[in-house]
């Protein structure tokens, strides 16, 4: 299964770009995350660093399988389940919009689920992916 959402902001490519580009940013622009730190003392751009946060009280550990300041992306996948779902692979990218000087933001999530979760677990993903940009929105100042 798959979920997508994208979005356009106001703020530059590298303006929205330079606030996720760090895998261990997450306490920064999603409110629901409170605490995160990556194991190892890997960098945040590092490829293979595990981050290690908790969101909404649950533990979440992902590792970041690519980056790339060039493309303004990266790839991570899941350390475990979370929930009913048993993995995902994880796909954030901003890219730039010339016209008006804004940027473009999707992410999207693969995921593996038993049958009967598919709807329930779709269903979260688009709950939860609107609010991380609102969330991103509201940091960059509106």
């Amino acid at each position: 299964m798959k979920v997508s959402y994208s979005s356009v902001f106001n703020q530059t490519a590298d303006q929205v770009w330079g606030v996720i580009r760090d895998f261990n940013s997450y306490p920064v622009w999603v409110a629901t995350v409170t605490e995160s730190h990556i194991e190892g003392g890997k960098s945040g751009d590092s490829v293979g660093a595990i981050r290690n946060f908790v969101e909404s009280g649950t533990l979440i550990r992902q590792r970041l399988l690519a980056h790339s300041d060039l493309d303004r992306s990266y790839v991570y996948e899941s350390c475990g389940a979370l929930g009913a779902i048993t993995y995902y692979l994880g796909t954030a990218r901003v890219a730039p919009i010339t016209d008006g000087d804004r940027a473009y933001m999707e992410w999207s999530v693969t995921f593996d689920c038993a049958p009967e979760e598919q709807v329930n677990c779709t269903k979260g993903l688009e709950e939860a992916m609107p609010q991380w940009f609102k969330s991103l929105r509201n940091v960059l100042g509106g």
